[in-house]
C-alpha cells in the first residue's frame, strides 16, 4: 500500500514540474506553433491510450470483444457527426446485443 502512495506522489511531483518547466523557460513569449499543435493532440492522444489499455485488459490476454465492438459503434457513430447520447446508446446496445447472443 506504501508503493502505490509513493507512486501517487512522485507522479503529482512530476506533474507539477513539468508543468512549471514551460512558463520558466518562456516568461512571457508565445509559445512557437509546432510545440502548440503537439499540445493540441496530447489529450486526445493519451484519452484514446487509456481507452485501449481499459478495453483490452493487462497483456491484452482478457480483452472484452463486446466492449471494444460497443467502444468502436461509439466511435464510428461520432465519426459521422452524431450527438453523444446517441452514440453512447448505440455504443450500449451493441454491447447488450453481443453480450445477450453469446
Amino acid at each position: 500500500m506504501l508503493t502505490i502512495w509513493i507512486c501517487v506522489a512522485a507522479t503529482a511531483i512530476l506533474s507539477c514540474g513539468i508543468k512549471a518547466i514551460g512558463p520558466a523557460l518562456l516568461g512571457d513569449r508565445p509559445l512557437p506553433s509546432r510545440a502548440i499543435g503537439v499540445i493540441g493532440v496530447l489529450a486526445p492522444t493519451l484519452l484514446a491510450a487509456l481507452i485501449i489499455s481499459d478495453v483490452l485488459g493487462p497483456g491484452w490476454s482478457s480483452a472484452d470483444g463486446p466492449l471494444a465492438l460497443g467502444v468502436a459503434t461509439a466511435a464510428g457513430a461520432r465519426s459521422t457527426g452524431a450527438p453523444t447520447p446517441l452514440c453512447i446508446a448505440a455504443a450500449i446496445a451493441v454491447t447488450a446485443v453481443i453480450r445477450a447472443v453469446a
